[in-house]
């Protein structure tokens, strides 16, 4: 028997009714496969597109703000020495032994021909404010012509003086302003007032060939002189930047007072630049007077003076003091 067939032309319009209604399911069945690129030509620029920037996402990968950076405290201690010479254009003194007095009047080169020894020093030790300080000075010189004058001026004539002096200052300090340093802001300062004592150590000789009256010739006797004593002193320096590297400083002080004598008086007056040639280390140039005097008053009297003004150039070295490099901040 044999089996009907159906015809075509149903099955086909029935799958076409179908086929409309399948095809949204199908589409979700899987993801959409994105177009394929098209291929670049040899020499065209290929550009990549930038993602949008997310606001909420860059928030969240900006790096956190920097804490700020606190400058380390200065050490408590601090401290300068400083190495020095003096050399006086010119000095002017008297040497007085048992009531022979001899005059002295020396230019820089006279006294350099006669220098046997010199050395000279001074320094600081400080903790925050309060601090010591001394100042080291001797001079050691050979006989040296000097004018002689008499009893009431009879007779004058020439002779030899040898002196070798040496003054040794120690003093309590309190410092206003700014620590002192080799570097600094422009205007930045700092003023020192300080009080202790001046130890003097003298020690004097004095030889002469005297021309009396009528032509005779009276020969004196060397005579030597040595005396220590103490004054009490006070004093003040300051100094104020200029520059980062350059500063002008000044320093004045006085002793004595008129106690260990008849006259009994000492000081000196100073004023100069001073230039940084290191973090730590400065170069000072200055002109210095420097003043003594003392006489114990007798009928046979001793004593002496001595007045120096002159050019003081010595390297200062600065210990401790404020960390080099200011603190940095990093805004957020």
């Amino acid at each position: 028997m044999n089996e009907s067939k159906p015809p075509p032309v149903p099955v086909l319009a029935s799958l076409a009714l179908v086929l409309p209604a399948l095809w949204p399911a199908a589409s979700l069945a899987g993801p959409a496969r994105p177009p394929v690129p098209e291929a670049t030509w040899i020499g065209q620029e290929l550009r990549l597109e930038t993602p949008p920037s997310n606001p909420a996402t860059a928030e969240a990968a900006a790096p956190e703000p920097a804490a700020a950076e606190t400058a380390p405290a200065a050490p408590p201690w601090s401290g300068t020495v400083e190495l020095y010479g003096f050399a006086p254009l010119r000095t002017i003194g008297t040497t007085t032994i048992r009531g022979q007095e001899a005059e002295v009047d020396q230019d820089l080169g006279e006294i350099l021909d006669i220098l046997r020894f010199a050395a000279s020093a001074r320094g600081s030790i400080e903790k925050d404010r309060v601090g010591l300080q001394a100042d080291l000075w001797y001079t050691s010189l050979g006989d040296s012509a000097a004018r002689l004058v008499g009893p009431r001026q009879l007779f004058t004539t020439t002779a030899d003086v040898g002196q070798t002096l040496g003054i040794y200052d120690v003093a309590l300090r309190y410092r206003f302003g700014a620590r002192e340093s080799a570097l600094g802001k422009p205007g930045t300062y700092s003023v020192i007032p300080y009080a202790g004592i001046r130890l003097i150590d003298g020690r004097l000789n004095l030889a002469a060939t005297l021309d009396g009256p009528f032509g005779r010739t009276l020969l004196e006797p060397t005579r030597n002189f040595q005396r220590t004593w103490v004054q009490p002193l006070v004093g003040t320096q300051a100094t104020v930047f200029l520059s980062p590297r350059l500063r002008a400083f000044a320093r004045g002080d006085i002793g004595g007072f008129g106690l260990g004598g008849q006259q009994d008086l000492s000081g000196n007056a100073q004023v100069g630049l001073g230039y940084a040639i290191g973090d730590n280390t400065d170069l000072n140039v200055s002109w210095r007077y420097m003043g003594l005097k003392w006489n114990n008053g007798d009928q046979q009297a001793n004593g002496f003076s001595v007045n120096m003004n002159g050019i003081e150039v010595g390297v200062k070295f600065f210990f401790g003091g404020a960390p080099r490099g200011p603190a940095m901040a990093t805004a957020p």
